[in-house]
Order: C-alpha cells, then sequence, then structure tokens
C-alpha cells in the first residue's frame, strides 16, 4: 500500500490549516470580500450566501441590459419608432413576454445546471477531477446561457420588427446582440466572483491538470472588446448605415451619438473595474500575507479561490511559507542539537572540519550515585529527572551567554568562551556555577550534583568526518574540570573551580569563592590550587 496521502487526507489538512487561519485576528478576508463569507461556514449556508449572491447579479445584469437595449432601439434611434411604427401588441407584449420568460427560465436552467454541477460542494464531498471542470467551466457555461437566450431574442425581434420596416433590422440586430455581450460579460465576472468559496474548495483537493479558466491576458482582452472595441465598431456600423440606407438626419445621428458614447464609457468602465477588482483582490491577499510573514508569523496561510496565474501565485506564496516553515523547523532542531551559537555560526559560514585556539571556561556537571538511581526507579521516572536536571543546567547556561557543548548520559559539558567570545568568560561561569547549584538544591534536589569549573587555551572546532562531525572543545580545562567534579563529591557545596580560574574572574564574583590548599588531581602529576563554592548544602 503507498505511504503517500490520498487527496481527501490532503484536502482534509489544508482544510484545517486554512480554518485555524480564519479563526484568528486577519487584515484581509479569506476570498478578498466579506460578502463571499469565511472559510469555516457550513456547506448549506454558504450554497444560500452563492445563490443569493448569483441571483440577484443575474437580474441586475439583465434589467440593466435590457434598459440599454430599449435606449438604444427606442431613444438613439428614433426612426422608425420601434413603438408607434408597429402593431402595438409587439412592443406592449410580445418583447415584455419574452423578457420575462426567458429570465425565469434562464434562472431556472442555471440554478439546476449549476446545482448538479456544484453537488459535490453542497454535499460537503472531495470533488473528482471532472467535478473540478465543471467547478472552472460553471461561470462560462452561465455566460453562455445568458449569451443564447440573448441571441434568440434578437432573431426573434428582427424578424418581427424585420417584416415591418427594414430599417429595424440593422438596428435590432446590433444592439439587441451587443447588450446580450455585455450581459454575458457581466455575469461570467459575476460568477467568477461569487464562486470562489467552491473554486478554493475545488483548488485545495489537488493541483488542476491544466488551468480551466482563461487566464489574466484572456480575461481582460475579452472585457476591452467587448466594453470598448465592440462599441466602436458598433458606431462605425452606425454611420456605414446612415450614409447607406440615410434614415437618420444628421441631427438625429449626433444626438445618438451623444447619448450612446456616454452609455458605452459607463458601461465600458463597469466592467473594467470588475475585471481589475478581479485581478487586484488576489494580489491583495498575497501582499497581506507577506506583510504577515515579514512580522514572523509563519503560520500564515492563503486560500486559493483564483483559477488563473493569480491562483498559482497564492499557491506559490503557500509553498514558500511552508518551505519556510520546515526551515525554521530544521533550524530549531539543529539549534537544540548543538547550540543556538554553533547554529548561527553554521547558518552565516559553511562549517569546515579543524578549529581555532580559544581561551574559554569549562563547567563539567555529573549526578552523585546516578547508579542508584537508575537502579531504584522506573526508567520513565528517570528519564523525567534527567530532563528537569539537564532544564535547569540549559537555562542557566544561556543565561550566562554559555553553550551546553554536550550532555553524555548524566553529566553534561558547558563552554564559556566559544564559538561567542565573552569579555570575561569566568565571571559567566562561575555565576552559573552558582546559580546551577542553588536551583539544583531547590528544585531537583533528588539529583545531588558535583561541579567542576576550569579556564585556559583550548582549540574549539568542528570535529568528526566531512560526512559527520559536531563543534567541541578540546584541552586541559576539559579534563581538569571534569577531575574537579570527581573531587568536588566531598565537599559540602559539590563545586570545585580552579583557582587560576577565580583568580581571573572580577573582585565582584571572587567573593562568594574561597581559595583551598593544592591538590592532586587523578591522572595530573602537579598540583593544583582548588576554590570552593563558600555555602553549604
Amino acid at each position: 500500500m503507498s505511504s503517500h496521502p490520498s487527496v481527501a487526507q490532503r484536502l482534509g489538512r489544508v482544510l484545517e490549516r486554512i480554518t485555524r487561519q480564519s479563526s484568528r485576528p486577519s487584515r484581509n478576508t479569506d476570498y478578498g470580500s466579506l460578502l463571499l463569507g469565511r472559510v469555516g461556514e457550513s456547506p448549506a449556508r454558504r450554497r444560500v450566501r452563492i445563490q443569493t449572491i448569483l441571483t440577484v447579479f443575474m437580474v441586475l445584469a439583465n434589467l440593466i441590459g435590457i434598459g440599454v437595449a430599449v435606449l438604444l432601439v427606442v431613444v438613439v434611434f428614433p426612426e422608425p419608432s420601434a413603438v408607434q411604427d408597429v402593431p402595438v401588441w409587439v412592443p406592449a407584449i410580445l418583447a415584455p413576454a419574452y423578457a420575462v420568460s426567458a429570465l425565469l427560465f434562464g434562472a431556472w436552467w442555471i440554478h439546476v445546471r449549476t446545482i448538479r454541477d456544484l453537488r459535490w460542494a453542497i454535499e460537503g464531498r472531495t470533488p473528482t477531477k471532472a467535478d473540478q471542470r465543471n467547478t472552472f467551466l460553471t461561470p462560462r457555461r452561465i455566460a453562455d446561457t445568458h449569451a443564447v437566450l440573448w441571441v434568440m431574442g434578437a432573431v426573434l425581434l428582427t424578424a418581427i420588427y424585420g417584416r415591418h420596416d427594414p430599417y429595424f433590422i440593422p438596428r435590432l440586430a446590433l444592439a439587441v446582440p451587443f447588450c446580450g455581450l455585455l450581459v454575458a460579460t457581466s455575469v461570467y465576472l459575476f460568477t467568477e466572483f461569487a464562486l470562489r468559496p467552491v473554486a478554493a474548495l475545488a483548488l485545495a483537493a489537488g493541483h488542476p491538470p491544466h488551468r480551466f479558466a482563461q487566464g489574466i491576458m484572456g480575461r481582460t482582452m475579452s472585457v476591452w472588446a467587448i466594453s470598448s472595441g465592440l462599441p466602436m465598431i458598433l458606431f462605425a456600423l452606425t454611420a456605414m448605415f446612415s450614409l447607406i440606407m440615410r434614415n437618420m438626419t444628421q441631427r438625429q445621428l449626433e444626438i445618438a451619438i451623444l447619448i450612446a458614447a456616454p452609455s458605452a464609457a459607463v458601461v465600458g468602465f463597469l466592467l473594467m473595474w470588475v475585471s481589475a477588482w478581479l485581478t487586484a483582490t488576489p494580489v491583495r491577499s498575497v501582499r497581506d500575507a507577506l506583510k504577515q510573514v515579514e512580522e514572523g508569523d509563519l503560520d500564515t496561510h492563503l486560500v486559493v479561490f483564483d483559477g488563473t496565474e493569480l491562483g498559482e501565485l497564492q499557491r506559490g506564496f503557500n509553498s514558500m511559507v511552508e518551505g519556510l516553515r520546515e526551515r525554521e523547523r530544521v533550524r530549531d532542531l539543529f539549534s537544540r542539537h548543538v547550540g543556538r551559537d554553533v547554529a548561527a555560526a553554521a547558518e552565516q559560514h559553511r562549517p569546515t572540519l579543524g578549529g581555532e585556539e580559544r581561551h574559554v571556561a569549562v563547567l563539567f556537571i555529573d549526578i552523585v550515585g546516578s547508579t542508584r538511581m537508575v537502579t531504584s526507579r522506573p526508567p520513565i521516572e528517570v528519564v523525567e529527572l534527567l530532563n528537569r536536571f539537564f532544564a535547569v543546567i540549559v537555562e542557566e547556561v544561556d543565561r550566562h551567554r554559555g553553550m551546553v557543548n554536550k550532555f553524555e548520559g548524566d553529566a553534561a559539558l558547558a563552554v564559556f568562551g566559544a564559538p561567542v567570545e565573552l569579555q570575561c568568560a569566568e565571571d559567566d561561569v562561575l555565576a552559573a556555577t552558582r546559580a546551577i547549584a542553588r536551583r539544583l538544591r531547590q528544585e531537583v534536589p533528588e539529583c545531588p550534583a558535583r561541579i567542576g569549573v576550569a579556564s585556559g587555551g583550548v582549540v574549539a572546532g568542528n570535529v568528526g568526518a566531512r560526512e559527520r562531525f559536531e563543534y567541541t572543545v578540546i584541552g586541559e580545562p576539559v579534563n581538569e574540570a571534569a577531575r574537579l567534579a570527581e573531587l568536588a563529591r566531598s565537599e559540602p557545596s559539590r563545586a570545585l573551580a580552579s583557582a587560576a580560574t577565580v583568580a581571573a574572574a572580577s573582585e565582584r564574583e571572587q567573593r562568594f569563592w574561597r581559595l583551598g590548599k593544592p591538590v592532586k588531581l587523578r591522572g595530573y602529576d602537579e598540583r593544583v590550587q582548588i576554590a570552593t563554592l563558600i555555602g553549604g548544602r
């Protein structure tokens, strides 16, 4: 069985992420408009919302189209009169009856077809490839339905009016289809807008094999051709028919142009504005999301609701943020293993094998009686104790600008002065030792620990092989700190430091330590003078 997640699983994860994102305060809406609701809306409520928007937009678009058609046929071209020069039943009964029946039939047919194409979204199930295709073809199908009904109306009216006067033929054959194209274009744009929530679900189910919706270039050029190019052609045809048929006086032609030109300009402006708004909202969503990422919010997720190149831009943004989240997760994991300073240095410079001489201070700590603790407690309890023990060490070493270099069973090695150089590493290591000793007595009394501190010159760098290496320090202070920790078992404070380390510290830190007599450390030929942390258990 394949280990890859199914489409349903991917869709579930995406929806969970975008739902979580939508529940937080955001500077932008999920679909670019408050009219479309939010991601977490129920399918039933989303269906009512989309149907309401589509119905209102379609009715308004058709009423405006009818009004423009009446203006062109009756007012702009007054002779012959489309009202008085034909039988009264044509303008009073036939034309309104067809308009009402076409509007009702179109609304019913569009409702039935849309419900069938978008049933997967209404039922809340994962879309198939066919469902995806139907979703993105729905705006074009709705626009085509409007165009067909308007063309049928143009043919019907042109035939009836043309029987009474041939001069009606070019007027109706040009004006009515022109208005129908304007209505179909408007409906297409509004349907794309209203179906954004459904398009987002379809896109979240998987990347479509090809773009179903026309691209930005195609959308823009289509709107321009219908809103600007076509009116210019109609004006030219009007002038040509006036010259050929000589059915308009110069004054009538001038009045017709004065009325038609502003009307075409207003309609063209509205269509271009809607098209520009549909293009701008996805870009704005990406812009606002980029600001959130810039502010450090890597949980930002965009709802991909556009089927054009802008949807690919939104999807690319989500992929980018996913990569940033993965990079941040790896960086966090890396810094937890090697320390923040080492991770930062590795990011700035390519790590290589080898090292450099550094003056550092070293702290070595391990638990007294760890064997007895391990044998007398369940393993889970031992791990919990060790985690509490090491948590104190990590917090205090970090607070005093050191680095926990490694954990070894119940022991830990901390370095001060590498990879980040400190002004006085001895002050930091001694202050960290005091804080660790105090907190372990108070917070983890079950883990009595012994601490050894030493300082001096070491080689700090990456040790290992090219395929696997780690940052560490090698030198006498490391061994000396480990031996001092062994000796600290018998001390009341269980913390010993070399006298040289205390001597190199500031007077403020020296007052917490008492110099002792020289002692012989295991493995050393010469005696080493030590210093004891003042204070008992």
